[in-house]
């Protein structure tokens, strides 16, 4: 994919239904009694391995444009599948579906591609073995082999890193266990699991408060068939967002954006360093809070580098690539430190920002744990997208503030989350 310099953003942008919404409404509706209907389910690959994976375990879904229909085969329906289960790229649909799959009276695999087989998954076989399921892996990496068990033990598990995967994990394991299972973790994650269970009839309880960091399951639950409008995706509006920002004279509209809290830093960020966007009026459409989300282009001078560390680096965990392109625009540049969770993502995001960078003319410095980058005239250049969605999304902006021409290598990999973003983003893009 080649991209050319730009002048500003102008216009309306459709975007796609929220990834982490869809995942899990998905796995809970297929094991929900009844008819489940789930409108705006994201086009991405990831949440297509998900659906591709629920049906070998016997769950009827239709597809009708952007809505999806779940026949729920109820909490005791699903049925041991012929092959192994393959999850593609998508880390979420592993993490979460074994979580489901440790409860069942059967054996089952769930493997992906060269990138997912890569990534480590101790983080969920350790809860789930706590709790009665038997888990072979390859040095704790997929493929995983789960004999599961029925009725799991209930446990209170302490999260030993920040991730709302190794969360919702446990929470759907605890749908199958012996009493009341709870999950705590170290700062609170992305809480879509929590507000999604309650609209399918399960009581997700918590130790009180918006910032409660504990949340209580009982494996007494079953989930009832709902309906669902799905947001759309503030992760992928964050590359729009940014565009606009560091692009003077620009003015976008992106309608209907999740606007959960847990997820909204992105916002909080671009605030800080004097991006135009309005007061939020958070609309809630059963249990996720949404909004229009219009920007100005234009950015302030700032007297200290923006940094991003400690708890803040899990809010931003999937916006850091456009970020580091942000950082670039920024007077004193970006730093980023406590992200060593971007080396085990779809590719070393630490090493495929700082490489990219680089070849971008940007002056920029690694650490294990982030980067630091200043702020620097981008020049076009051939970039590697490293088969990470993420990377090749980011740097396709970067080629909108370049001199010169950019080429991003791999840039199909952008399917994983945004099938149409290339053409989203041209389609806005003025000269």
């Amino acid at each position: 994919m080649k991209v050319k310099p730009a002048g500003s953003i102008q216009g309306i942008v459709e975007l796609p239904g929220d990834k982490s919404i869809s995942h899990r409404a998905a796995i809970i509706a297929a094991i929900a009694d009844g008819t489940s209907r789930l409108d705006n389910f994201a086009a991405s690959a990831d949440c297509t391995s998900t659906l591709d994976c629920l049906r070998p375990l016997g769950v009827e879904i239709r597809r009708d444009g952007s809505t999806v229909f779940i026949d729920g085969v109820g909490k005791f329906g699903l049925k041991k599948p012929e092959a192994p289960l393959n999850c593609g790229n998508s880390g979420t649909t592993m993490r979460l579906l074994a979580g489901i799959l440790a409860g069942q009276r059967f054996k089952s695999v769930l493997t992906g591609d060269d990138s997912l087989v890569k990534r480590p998954m101790r983080r969920i076989i350790e809860p789930l073995e706590q709790m009665g399921a038997t888990i072979a892996s390859d040095d704790d990496k997929a493929p995983l082999t789960i004999h599961g068990r029925y009725p799991l033990r209930a446990i209170a598990y302490h999260t030993p890193v920040v991730s709302a995967q190794i969360k919702s994990c446990v929470l759907f394991a605890g749908l199958y266990a012996n009493g009341e299972t709870s999950t705590i973790e170290p700062s609170l994650t992305r809480d879509h699991t929590e507000r999604l269970l309650p609209l399918f009839g399960v009581r997700v309880g918590t130790d009180g408060g918006p910032a409660s960091k504990i949340r209580f399951i009982k494996g007494t639950s079953r989930p009832t068939a709902t309906e669902l409008m799905i947001p759309c995706d503030i992760s992928s509006a964050a590359f729009f967002l940014v565009a606009a920002a560091c692009l003077p004279g620009s003015e976008l509209t992106l309608p209907n954006v999740g606007t959960n809290p847990t997820r909204t830093a992105i916002l909080d960020v671009l605030e800080c360093v004097g991006a135009k966007l309005p007061p939020r009026k958070d609309a809630e459409r059963r249990g996720e809070p949404a909004d229009t989300l219009t920007i100005s282009g234009g950015l302030d001078e700032q007297e200290a580098p923006l940094v991003i560390e400690g708890a803040a680096v899990a809010d931003l965990i999937d916006e850091i690539p456009i970020l580091a392109i942000l950082g670039t625009q920024l007077a004193n540049g970006l730093e980023v430190r406590d992200a060593g969770e971007l080396r085990v993502k779809e590719s070393d995001r630490i090493h495929s920002v700082t490489e990219n960078l680089r070849r971008m003319g940007a002056s920029v410095t690694e650490f294990d744990d982030g980067f630091h980058v200043e702020r620097s005239q981008l020049k076009g250049a051939v970039i590697d997208s490293f088969g990470d969605h993420r990377i090749a999304m980011a740097f396709a902006v970067a080629g909108l503030l370049a001199d010169g021409e950019t080429e991003i290598v791999g840039a199909e990999c952008a399917d994983v989350s945004f099938p149409e973003f290339f053409e989203t983003l041209a389609s806005v893009v003025k000269s």
